[in-house]
């Protein structure tokens, strides 16, 4: 191999090398080309079921938000029928309140007029009672004036009669 002149041995050997080497590369360069194309496919495939997934949980997150969102409103609502409700309730405290004063205030008045009333009735009841004792004294000292008038009138006629 003196000039860089190779025999022809050696470049059929070197040329047979070349094509194995060339073959090798092709077999392994298609054999990484369907790796990664297989590779990509999965990724593809992982890819469209996370996007999936996402839109999945998109969907989920949505109907929670509006699902917050009527709750939001119903525990407004809620809030305002509560308020109202209590105010109702104070208002209707106090008009009960008011009511029931007034009512111990008639109470009240009524039991003064009975015990004043009661009072004249016993006063009067005295009174009629004196006027009623009064009325018997008179009449007894009338029947007494009586019978002794009568008596007296026997007498006299007692003693007209024993005169004629």
């Amino acid at each position: 191999m003196g000039n860089g002149v190779c025999s022809r041995k050696q470049k059929k050997i070197f040329q047979s090398l070349l094509l194995v080497t060339v073959v090798f590369g092709m077999i392994y360069g298609g054999m990484f080309s369907y790796e990664m194309h297989k590779q990509l496919k999965r990724t593809e495939e992982m890819a469209v079921k996370y996007q999936q997934h996402q839109e999945s949980l998109s969907a989920q997150l949505q109907v929670v938000y509006e699902h917050r969102s009527r709750l939001e409103k119903s525990l407004q609502k809620e809030r305002l029928e509560h308020k109202k409700s209590k105010d109702d309730y104070l208002l209707y405290k106090i008009e009960a309140q008011q009511s029931l004063n007034k009512e111990k205030n008639q109470h009240n008045e009524l039991k003064k007029q009975y015990y004043e009333l009661q009072e004249q009735h016993q006063l009067q009841e005295d009174e009629h009672n004196k006027a009623l004792d009064e009325h018997k004294q008179r009449l007894d000292q009338l029947h007494q004036t009586k019978e002794s008038e009568i008596s007296k009138l026997k007498g006299i006629t007692n003693t007209l009669a024993s005169v004629n």
